[in-house]
């Protein structure tokens, strides 16, 4: 079988390497990546995939399939191709999404051999919006067997798929009144005071929260000058804790902050999600341990466990399908 599977790779590579160079260079961010859509659904189109774009009515998505005319399990190869601001492809999707499409083309023959369907699916925005959400929500997976993405990473060793953090994204809107703040200061409630309060009180929180829990976040807006009294200061946060029942506890100590720095400063406090949410990843033991049962019998030596301090929408997937995120 594997020689068979490194005689298909050798056709593919120096097409395969092309495409990943091509997004290393055109870096897209989430639900812009209209460059690397047309770049891998060509790919899969030459390969002979059925394509379907626009799909679960999100732009730069794709679903491609290939069945066989045998019955068999449906297996889905989710791909990513989001870049970050500024950066480009510091999170590695480019080579994400050209090990999805590698990977689909060359299960195809087995897929005619045993039966079967490969589903491709591109996912955009993992990034910020985290398409795997919405279409999770929308019954996508619902006649999906099995779902695998594996992710780059750096070392010379693969990392297990083992669980990721449940994640909310909050921005904290915090309304006062301007004024003059050098002639009448009196007259404002200071914005700026609630979001500074907000930063203090979870500060004071961290030491009554699970070592695995995470709050982290930004002031998106502090004012316009530094002689006028703000009336308008948002901060951005991320709250993550290892699961949804454990963050669900998290985020109300954290809202509670939001709301006496909002008391304290006179302000009024609007809270809102900014991005997608995320549950936390649940990996499929008998999947991972057929997984890592392959790549050691290809010679891999090091297989570490990943570490669950970031977030992913793939464990959205995991709730409702048999999912594994290796490194």
């Amino acid at each position: 079988m594997y020689s068979k599977l490194e005689s298909k790779y050798d056709k593919i590579f120096q097409e395969l390497k092309r495409i990943n160079r091509f997004m290393y260079d055109n870096p897209e961010l989430g639900l812009r990546e209209f460059k690397a859509l047309n770049i891998l659904t060509e790919f899969l189109k030459e390969n002979n995939f059925k394509i379907e774009t626009k799909f679960c009515n999100i732009e730069t998505a794709f679903l491609a399939t290939y069945n066989s005319t045998k019955k068999g399990p449906n297996i889905a190869i989710l791909a990513e191709y989001d870049a970050l601001p500024d950066i480009g492809h510091g999170c590695g999707h480019n080579l994400l999404g050209t090990t999805s499409i590698g990977a689909g083309v060359l299960l195809k023959g087995f897929v005619n051999e045993y039966g079967g369907t490969i589903s491709i699916i591109g996912t955009p925005a993992e990034e910020t919006f985290g398409t795997k959400v919405q279409m999770a929500k929308n019954e996508v997976f619902k006649d999906i067997d099995l779902a695998m993405i594996v992710h780059p990473t750096s070392g010379n060793y693969h990392l297990r798929s083992t669980s990721s953090q449940a994640m909310e994204a909050l921005e904290f809107k915090f309304l006062g009144k301007t004024s003059h703040a050098a002639g009448s200061p009196h007259l404002g409630i200071n914005a700026l005071d609630g979001v500074i309060n907000l930063f203090n009180g979870i500060n004071a929180l961290r030491q009554q929260i699970l070592e695995s829990d995470r709050v982290h976040g930004i002031i998106k807006n502090g004012g316009e000058a530094a002689n006028i009294i703000p009336d308008l200061s948002i901060a951005h946060f991320y709250v993550r804790s290892k699961n949804r029942k454990d963050l669900l506890s998290l985020l109300k100590k954290v809202e509670n902050c939001a709301y006496g720095a909002a008391l304290s400063s006179g302000t009024t406090l609007e809270i809102s999600n900014y991005e997608t949410s995320f549950l936390n990843l649940i990996t499929n033991k008998t999947l991972m341990d057929l997984y890592e049962k392959q790549l050691l019998s290809l010679g891999i030596e090091k297989m570490k466990d990943s570490q669950s301090s970031g977030s992913t929408d793939a464990g959205d997937v995991s709730y409702v399908c048999p999912t594994i995120h290796p490194y």
